[in-house]
């Protein structure tokens, strides 16, 4: 059973940047991959970024050289720094996590996750 609480959303200018906080419990963290996820209004909740276990990231083309995702597996944690911040990241974002994945895989799809937090406001401002 893995528990995630997002944190770090808000109200931000564009060109701003925020951080988000997943913070997980459970003793799988370290054996999950871990991705992040948003939904806009009105929009299907899109994929945004993961990180393996082996620590090999992927994001969508929309945030590729503005979003940085890490993980402090000691702190049961991951991060999505978000740079550069454009109107049309406003979403709820979402954390997600698949315990006991694949080392190496990448998970872009939300099925295959099993776990998810219950999501941060993200809105920026033109």
């Amino acid at each position: 059973q893995v528990q995630l609480v997002e944190s770090g959303g808000g109200l931000v200018q564009a060109g701003g940047s925020l951080r988000l906080s997943c913070a997980a419990s459970g003793r799988t963290f370290s054996r999950s991959a871990v991705g992040w996820f948003r939904q806009a209004p009105g929009k299907e909740r899109e994929f945004v970024s993961t990180i393996a276990r082996s620590g090999n990231t992927y994001y969508a083309d929309s945030v590729k050289g503005r979003f940085t995702v890490s993980r402090d597996n000691a702190k049961n944690m991951v991060y999505l720094q978000m740079n550069s911040l454009k109107p049309e990241d406003t979403a709820v974002y979402y954390c997600a996590a698949i315990p006991n994945a694949d080392y190496y895989s990448p998970y872009r799809d939300r099925q295959s996750y099993d776990y998810w937090g219950q999501g941060t406001q993200v809105t920026v401002s033109s």
